[in-house]
């Protein structure tokens, strides 16, 4: 097979480690490169899209952007249904993650305490609980779980689960730990994400 490597920050969360997680889960051996904050400086200029993660495949070169990544490695490894159709309803909710993202991550440059604790605040009860609710339907709307894809654990669980954790293990201030608590499917599919054999045996590092 050929060699992986997988690089970004030194940092257990956010793109990067959902990917680590899809490598990890699949089976596949890779080179976990972390970069310091300096070591990425030099680098940026030459990266495919000037942001991590990235992920190198001997014999092909880069590939950039996380839900390509995880894309490919779903289709090449088994984290991600054979039938197109249903690929895409889990890459669909891939996407909705970066917007969850793109709404959450702009409350963080946010440089005023009591405007930031008030944006937090106002994310977490609008847009954190429409995102949620709809997720919410899709689960209810398909097959009886744990996971997106009924038994089987895919790409779209882990980045589920990443962002899911990045809340309820609090670490965004301002947005309580219970912010999904509400939704039970949800919080089950969060829970068979954790307690995952292939990702209990990554987080336990």
């Amino acid at each position: 097979m050929a060699k992986y490597t997988l690089t970004y920050f030194d940092f257990a969360g956010s793109r990067g480690e959902e990917c680590r997680l899809a490598l990890h889960c699949s089976g596949v051996p890779f080179e976990d490169e972390r970069l310091t904050r300096e070591a990425w400086a030099a680098r940026k200029p030459s990266a495919p899209w000037g942001g991590l993660p990235i992920l190198t495949i001997e014999g092909k070169g880069e590939l950039a952007q996380s839900n390509a990544i995880l894309s490919f490695v779903g289709r090449a490894h088994g984290l991600l249904p054979a039938d197109p159709f249903e690929a895409a309803q889990h890459e669909a909710v891939m996407c909705a993650v970066e917007d969850f993202r793109a709404e959450l991550n702009p409350t963080g440059r946010i440089a005023d305490p009591e405007q930031k604790r008030a944006a937090r605040e106002a994310f977490a009860v609008g847009y954190l609980k429409t995102w949620s609710a709809s997720i919410e339907r899709l689960l209810a709307a398909r097959t009886e779980g744990p996971f997106f894809g009924g038994a089987a654990l895919s790409v779209a669980d882990l980045k589920l689960f990443i962002i899911m954790r990045s809340i309820v293990g609090g670490g965004i201030d301002h947005v309580p730990t219970t912010a999904f608590a509400e939704f039970g499917r949800l919080t089950r599919l969060y829970e068979a994400v954790r307690t995952h054999a292939g990702v209990a045996a990554w987080t336990s590092r």
